[in-house]
């Protein structure tokens, strides 16, 4: 198993986050899978927090959690950004069936 500096995981993280398409996301566990044989990690949480951190620069709204709800504190902002990129929701929350985004 591979492992890589913290430094190195924040900017694996930022940089799947950034290849996210448009009308698609993905859940903080599904980066933390996609990225857990390269890095030697593989925690949701740790995503949350990188994002919470360093997200600002990148797609943030386009990562939500399991369920399909927003970014808790900033709900009402990742909802209109997600609307207008054409994610397709199911109420309050994103239609992780037909947006979720496997890279």
């Amino acid at each position: 198993m591979a492992s890589v500096t913290p430094q190195e995981y924040v900017e694996e993280v930022l940089a799947l986050v950034e290849r996210i398409p448009e009308g698609r996301v993905m859940s903080y566990g599904a980066i933390a899978d996609a990225l857990a044989e390269k890095s030697g990690r593989n925690s949701a949480r740790l995503v949350g927090n990188i994002m919470a951190r360093h997200g600002g620069g990148v797609p943030w709204h386009r990562v939500v959690a399991g369920s399909g709800r927003p970014v808790p504190g900033h709900a009402q902002e990742a909802r209109q950004r997600l609307l207008a990129d054409g994610v397709p929701l199911k109420g309050d929350h994103v239609d992780m069936a037909r947006a979720a985004w496997t890279p």
